[in-house]
């Protein structure tokens, strides 16, 4: 399970280095093998393969018409690439999802359990920003947290 955050960087040549934690759990629970996508061009969403292939079987049960699937493969596809983690535990970003999410330099990596999001680390500043709503809080309490 990915937890926490870390800031890191993305090299010159686009390739971000997963830091230590993460690739641990990496090296326990996966092959260095990912799904590396988006939803919104915005934040880049690490998906261990094996977790990535879960979710296309899930995908497999329903209709191809199914309006919900069709945009989340369209987005999927368009920012979506297969990369492997290479020895030094880097992994490289697709160059349009990297333009436009503007990942370079300075980036934060954050887990969210079953993947990792990546985002531009002042634009991760400014969402992390975001109060709790009374509706969030609502949400949280029927999880018993």
């Amino acid at each position: 399970m990915f937890r926490g955050g870390q800031q890191t960087r993305v090299d010159e040549k686009g390739r971000l280095k997963i830091p230590a934690s993460f690739k641990r759990e990496i090296d326990e629970r996966f092959d260095a093998r990912f799904y590396i996508t988006s939803l919104d061009g915005r934040i880049a969403k690490l998906y261990p393969l094996q977790v990535w292939e879960e979710i296309e079987a899930k995908l497999e049960k329903k209709p191809d018409l199914d309006p919900a699937k069709e945009l989340f493969l369209e987005r999927t596809n368009y920012y979506g690439q297969e990369v492997e983690m290479d020895a030094q535990g880097r992994v490289l970003l697709p160059a349009l999802l990297r333009d436009s999410a503007e990942l370079k330099a300075e980036v934060m990596v954050v887990g969210t359990q079953r993947y990792l999001e990546v985002q531009n680390k002042e634009a991760y500043s400014k969402r992390a920003e975001r109060p709790f709503t009374p509706e969030d809080k609502a949400l949280l309490a029927t999880l018993g947290i």
